[in-house]
């Protein structure tokens, strides 16, 4: 079987760009996974969505099945601010069955190089030929996870994106690390559980981001804030132009991206995490497990020792392509990459052509915004210009 387009992915950014594809009369696209899978099962149950509402779109041409679009369809009178990620997972699958119905929930395993184009090889042992490929496979692969706990079973040490239920943690004592969104959501989600939670952030300071009413409100507020809201006054309406930040040096991208993206929670977390213990300028530099292995022994920088039942590190993604499973060795030596990043033209196109990333992957070429839903927008017209050119 031959296909023009396959996109590898069926998140936000793979849905949006299918939408957009789709608008295009005479080529064959056949796009693959489970809609919305890493939200459905590596997000936390009771999570809600830190970006704004008009930042949680997802993106087809006439801009016709946005949120609000949604909420109609579905007969509610309003989508709430900020917005479940139960109700954001049923947004993307009801945009899923608008725009891509013969979605193949199929995953690919293997994505090679081949004459013309690529082969892709199903989970199920299918083979497909594509002209061209776009990876929209999301950053579960990127989880960090520090070495120093790597002989440590998951069962006492995880990753956040491990879990879907934190219920199951109720009367653990649970140390968390971190200071993002994930790491302080995750610590409410638990202490509302039941659960004793001791959260360690290695920075000095706990940063919330606050929406200030004389900064973003009016005037002021649309001069120096973009509706997605990612960044700084004035960064983040340079952020929210990917096409321009591109075009400033790799210093200044470099500096402005570590800005806009510094480990901060919303402010609506502030109140719920009152009764949490958070300790900053900590972080854990050992662990070993004791009680014959039911419980953790952790030392801090501090030189002080404390005993848990169980460590969560939420501590964020870090981009390598490399460790996508599904890209052939001699494909992947083919991709220029800059830190685990692959370099990208203006159309999302890496070194080997016809072969497109989106999302994370993306952030490197293209600013932090490629790391929100924000960035769909952008993205899935850039693609389609580019695969229709």
């Amino acid at each position: 079987m031959i296909c023009d387009v396959a996109i590898v992915g069926a998140g936000p950014y793979g849905l949006s760009t299918a939408a957009h594809l789709r608008a295009v009369n005479g080529r064959v696209l056949r796009v693959f996974g489970e809609p919305m899978s890493f939200w459905q099962k590596h997000m936390p149950n009771g999570m809600f969505l830190r970006s704004p509402l008009v930042a949680s779109n997802l993106s087809d041409p006439a801009k016709s099945l946005e949120l609000g679009s949604f909420a109609t369809a579905n007969n509610d009178s309003a989508i709430p601010d900020p917005l479940p990620l139960d109700q954001f997972i049923e947004y993307g699958r009801w945009f899923q069955r608008e725009t891509v119905a013969d979605l193949d929930r199929r995953n690919v395993a293997r994505i090679e190089s081949h004459t013309d184009g690529f082969r892709l090889t199903l989970a199920d042992g299918e083979k497909l030929k594509c002209r061209r490929v776009v990876v929209a496979a999301g950053i579960l692969h990127f989880a960090r996870r520090l070495s120093r706990f790597a002989g440590l079973p998951r069962d006492l040490v995880s990753h956040s994106c491990d879990h879907r239920y934190l219920d199951k943690f109720a009367g653990s004592h649970v140390a968390v690390l971190g200071g993002g969104q994930s790491a302080l959501e995750s610590a409410a989600l638990l202490h509302e559980a039941g659960a004793k939670v001791s959260v360690f952030i290695r920075e000095s300071v706990l940063r919330y981001l606050r929406r200030h009413p004389w900064t973003h409100k009016g005037a002021l507020g649309r001069l120096l804030y973009a509706p997605a809201d990612v960044g700084p006054a004035g960064l983040s309406q340079l952020v929210a132009a990917p096409k321009l930040f591109r075009c400033f040096p790799r210093e200044l991208q470099n500096r402005w991206a570590t800005r806009s993206i510094r480990p901060a929670g919303a402010a609506w977390l502030e109140p719920r995490l009152q009764q949490v213990e958070i300790s900053t300028s900590r972080s854990v530099e050992s662990a070993v497990a004791v009680e014959g292995g039911r419980k953790l022994k952790i030392r801090l920088n501090d030189g002080t020792d404390r005993h848990v039942d169980h460590l969560l590190q939420a501590t964020g993604y870090q981009v390598d392509i490399s460790k996508y499973p599904f890209l052939e060795g001699r494909l992947l030596e083919k991709i220029r990459r800059a830190n685990g990043f692959p370099v990208l033209d203006h159309g999302f196109e890496s070194s080997v052509p016809g072969l497109h990333f989106l999302g994370a992957p993306a952030a490197w070429s293209f600013g932090p915004l490629m790391r929100f839903v924000a960035g769909v927008e952008f993205a899935a017209r850039a693609v389609t210009r580019r695969i229709c050119r």
